[in-house]
C-alpha cells in the first residue's frame, strides 16, 4: 500500500489546535492529504495551561512533510464558517473530500459544573455544549455536502462519544452527542445515493491536553467522596486520570479516519456509529506503545475496570457484548 494513500485529497478538520482534532489533522496530512485546519487561536496563547494554536499544528504537519492550511475560524459564527468553505472551494476548484466535525468548546463548562444538576446550571450550558459542538457540525455538513454531492464522492465525520447512549457528565452533553449520532444517520440516509458517506466516530477515552489538565487539577483538589451528585469516576480522580493517561492517543482516531476513507466498503458504514477500537481491529491499526484503545464491549476490559483483574485474565479478548445489547441499553421505550 502507498505511504501516501490520501494524496490529492482535500480535507477540513475543525477544532484542530490541539486534542483529537490536531491528531486527526496530523494523520490525514501524513497520509498525503491537503488539510485545512480551523480554530479560534492562530498564535500560541500566553500563559495557557494547555497551549495549542493553529500555527503549532501547521508547523508539526509541515515538519512531517505534510500540507496544511490554517484558517482562523470561530465556529459559533455562521459568517466565519461560510468564509471557510468559500476559501476551500475557491482554492481547490470546488473539491472537498473529507470533513471532520471536531470543534468543541465545552470542556471547561462541563468540568466547572460537574456537581450541579441541569436546573442548577446556568441556561447558557446548552449553548456552551451544543452551539459549537452540535449546531456548527450541522452547518459545516450543509456546506460540505454542497461541495461533495456534485462530485459524487466524499466523507463527513462527526466526532461523538458513547455519551449519546447513556447519561454522561451532564444533560446537555448527552443530548448533544446523541444528536451528533442521529445527524450521521439521517444525513447519511439522504447522502448515500449521491455516493457521499457520513459516519459518527466514537473514540475511546483520549488523553487530550485539556482533559488531562482538568483531571490533574481534580487529583490535587479531589471532590468529596460522599457527594452523590458527582459521578463516581470524578470522585475517584486518580483512577480516572490513569484511565485517560493510558487511553487512546490523539492520533489514533486520525489513523482510523484515514483508513475508512480508502475502504471500498465505506458506504456500508454510512449513517452508522463506528468505534475506533473496532476500526483498529478491522484495519490492523495499533496505537503507540503504552496506549491501548478501550473497548467497552470487551468483557475482560469491563472486569479490569471494575477491579477484577484475575477474572479478566480468564476471559478471552474475543468475548464481547453484542452491539444489539449495547443499543438496547439506551432504549427509551417503556
Amino acid at each position: 500500500m502507498s505511504s501516501k494513500p490520501l494524496a490529492g485529497k482535500v480535507c477540513i478538520v475543525t477544532g484542530a489546535t490541539r486534542g483529537i482534532g490536531k491528531g486527526i489533522a496530523l494523520q490525514l496530512a501524513e497520509k498525503g492529504a491537503k488539510v485545512y485546519i480551523t480554530g479560534r487561536t492562530l498564535d500560541p496563547p500566553k500563559g495557557s495551561k494547555v497551549g495549542g494554536s493553529l500555527r503549532d499544528t501547521a508547523q508539526e504537519v509541515e515538519a512531517r512533510g505534510g500540507t496544511c492550511v490554517p484558517v482562523q475560524c470561530d465556529h459559533s459564527k455562521d459568517n466565519d464558517i461560510e468564509k471557510l468553505f468559500e476559501q476551500v472551494k475557491r482554492e481547490n476548484e470546488g473539491q472537498l473530500d473529507i470533513l471532520v466535525n471536531n470543534a468543541y468548546s465545552a470542556v471547561n463548562a462541563i468540568f466547572s459544573s460537574m456537581n450541579l444538576k441541569f436546573w442548577e446550571q446556568p441556561p447558557s450550558m446548552w449553548d456552551d455544549v451544543n452551539n459549537v459542538g452540535l449546531r456548527n457540525h450541522y452547518i459545516c455538513s450543509v456546506h460540505a455536502a454542497r461541495m461533495m454531492v456534485p462530485r459524487k464522492q466524499g466523507l463527513i465525520v462527526n466526532v461523538s462519544s458513547p455519551g449519546g447512549l447513556r447519561y454522561t457528565f451532564n444533560v446537555a452533553y448527552g443530548i448533544g452527542k446523541e444528536a451528533c449520532d442521529r445527524m450521521a444517520a439521517d444525513c447519511g440516509f439522504e447522502l448515500k445515493k449521491h455516493n457521499v458517506a457520513f459516519v459518527s466516530l466514537w473514540p475511546g477515552p483520549v488523553g487530550t491536553e485539556n482533559v488531562l489538565t482538568k483531571l490533574r487539577e481534580n487529583v490535587k483538589e479531589p471532590k468529596a467522596e460522599g457527594d452523590s451528585n458527582i459521578p463516581k469516576a470524578i470522585r475517584q480522580p486518580e483512577k480516572m486520570l490513569e484511565y485517560f493517561e493510558k487511553g487512546e492517543t490523539t492520533e489514533f482516531a486520525g489513523r482510523c479516519v484515514a483508513a475508512i476513507t480508502t475502504d471500498p466498503d465505506l458506504l456500508k458504514m454510512s449513517g452508522k456509529i463506528v468505534q475506533t477500537c473496532d476500526l483498529g481491529q478491522r484495519y490492523g491499526i495499533e496505537d503507540t506503545e503504552g496506549h491501548e484503545p478501550s473497548d467497552f464491549r470487551q468483557i475482560n476490559w469491563i472486569l479490569n475496570r471494575f477491579g477484577h483483574p484475575w477474572l479478566a485474565w480468564c476471559v478471552p479478548n474475543f468475548v464481547r457484548i453484542p452491539k444489539w445489547m449495547v443499543a438496547l441499553s439506551g432504549n427509551k421505550f417503556f
